[in-house]
């Protein structure tokens, strides 16, 4: 049986073989934050999932579904449906980042806009190292 997944085309068959390829993402470093713009078009935010795991770990991952799992067998028959380019993303996603220490990892925020997702991981203040003369005092 023949498989949307599949593809003549060696590039279009390896862009769906890789995350990396078939899932884009920009990382944006902020004083304030750091900034994930991920392209998903055609998916909502159920179809979605951000955690952050061990508190150092940004996951973003989810499912394009192909057309041929919204329609049955039966049905694809009735309509005469025949496919000849397939080109989009199909399948499931998983990206991972690893964060620097200095975030706030219980105050990550995430929306979603026209098919771009957005993660929002704030940072905390660090610490500036400080100089201060210490007086010695006479016993």
């Amino acid at each position: 049986m023949w498989s949307l997944l599949s593809s003549s085309d060696p590039m279009v068959s390896m862009m769906n073989m890789c995350p990396v390829l078939s899932t884009p993402i920009d990382w944006k470093e902020t004083p304030e934050a750091h900034c994930f713009f991920a392209d998903l078009p055609g998916l909502n935010k159920e179809d979605v999932k951000v955690e952050v795991d061990k508190g150092r770990v940004l996951q973003i991952s989810g499912k394009w579904k192909a057309e041929e799992e919204l329609i049955d067998e039966k049905e694809k028959k009735n309509l005469g449906m025949k496919w000849h380019i397939v080109e989009r993303n199909r399948g499931e996603f998983c990206r991972k980042f690893r964060l620097p220490q200095n975030i706030k990892a219980d105050q990550v925020k995430a929306s979603m806009e026209n098919g771009v997702l957005i993660v929002t991981v704030p940072k905390e203040d660090v610490k500036k190292p400080f100089s201060k003369l210490i007086e010695i005092e006479e016993k």
